[in-house]
């Protein structure tokens, strides 16, 4: 009977100890990212990236790409649209591109530095490190950390929940959530390879435009249909729409809503027919920021983007960066002129 014991306490032990190998704490797991941000050469990734907006999600194709140091390419496919836009990298620059209207934009950005990007690894990999009080958890397949954002509007997306897969730390899933724990935006990481190579070419702003264009079916029809009037659903205080007028444009439309109170601002939509596309990509003036749905650029006093064939700009002498934002993110489709 105590040979029995003996042997049951021992198998007991043996379970115990394999257990608590196969665990990992977080400072275990935080040490091993940090070495491996180190590491990262390169890596390939793809995401399918869903935005909650009100009763309405839309869901991204994203593809990743990464090239230490500092050469990226992001390209954000509308699952439903047939729409894309693409984020470039290289030595000459960030660009923003849209191939459906023909243009590109270049920013003197830090990007991806200045903020965090819940579709890289290596922001994701910064946010668990920077953030000391991040929450861990870990199921049976996964490391789990809560961290604080690192958004501009951070108000708005304060928290993210990152999941990473155990047997190589490459993320799973990404929920960023607004301050009532609701996921706004949740990333789904699919094959991801690391260590891969890439041609010379593959951070080529022009080349990568020209690829862009020709995978597009023909829509030159499509541009011209009915123009949706958006509106921000966000709230000013002290602020409401006092005029709406339609501007003649001579290709296309424009249509111009003023809004007054204390914290003013313009919010112009104009919808152009699209032009053969400029060998050099326009200048902007401006931080790229991420809206969610599309890439912006804002500045003091300002911010513009392109959405579904349609340039928009806030710009107010009274709002706040955060509150450009937080406008431009809210803008909502309503009524088709």
């Amino acid at each position: 009977m105590r040979k029995k014991l003996m042997l049951l306490v021992s198998g007991l032990l043996v379970i115990f100890i394999l257990a608590a190998c196969g665990s990992k704490s977080q400072e275990d797991v935080v040490k091993e990212l940090n070495s491996k941000l180190g590491d990262i050469s390169a890596y390939k990734a793809d995401a399918k990236m869903t935005l909650k907006m009100g009763a309405d999600s839309q869901v991204y194709n994203v593809e990743i790409w990464h090239k230490d140091p500092s050469f990226y390419r992001v390209n954000l496919k509308n699952a439903e649209k047939d729409q894309s836009q693409m984020i470039l990298r290289n030595e000459e620059g960030v660009f923003v591109l849209t191939p459906a209207l023909k243009k590109s934009f270049k920013f003197q950005s830090d990007w991806p530095e200045n903020s965090s990007q819940a579709y890289l690894y290596e922001s994701l990999i910064r946010d668990i490190i920077e953030d000391k009080d991040a929450k861990f958890t870990s199921t049976k397949d996964h490391y789990v950390f809560e961290t604080k954002t690192r958004y501009q509007n951070n108000s708005m997306l304060p928290t993210q929940e990152i999941q990473l897969n155990k047997s190589d730390l490459s993320p799973a899933v990404v929920k960023v959530m607004d301050p009532d724990r609701n996921a706004l935006v949740t990333v789904e990481f699919s094959n991801v390879k690391f260590n891969a190579s890439f041609d010379k070419s593959d951070f080529d702003m022009q080349k990568n435009m020209t690829r862009a264009e020709l995978g597009l079916p023909a829509m030159a029809d499509g541009m011209d249909s009915a123009f949706t009037v958006k509106y921000p659903t966000a709230e000013i205080e002290g602020t409401k729409l006092i005029e709406e007028k339609e501007v003649k444009i001579e290709d296309g439309k424009r249509f111009v809503l003023t809004y007054g109170g204390e914290k003013s601002f313009t919010l112009v939509q104009e919808k152009v027919t699209v032009k053969e596309a400029s060998t050099s990509p326009t200048y902007v003036d401006g931080d790229l920021v991420d809206l969610g749905v599309t890439i912006g650029a804002l500045s003091d006093g300002s911010i513009t983007w392109s959405q579904d064939g349609v340039d928009y700009m806030i710009a107010s002498n009274n709002l706040t960066q955060k509150e450009l934002i937080e406008l431009a993110r809210s803008v909502q489709g309503d009524v088709e002129k």
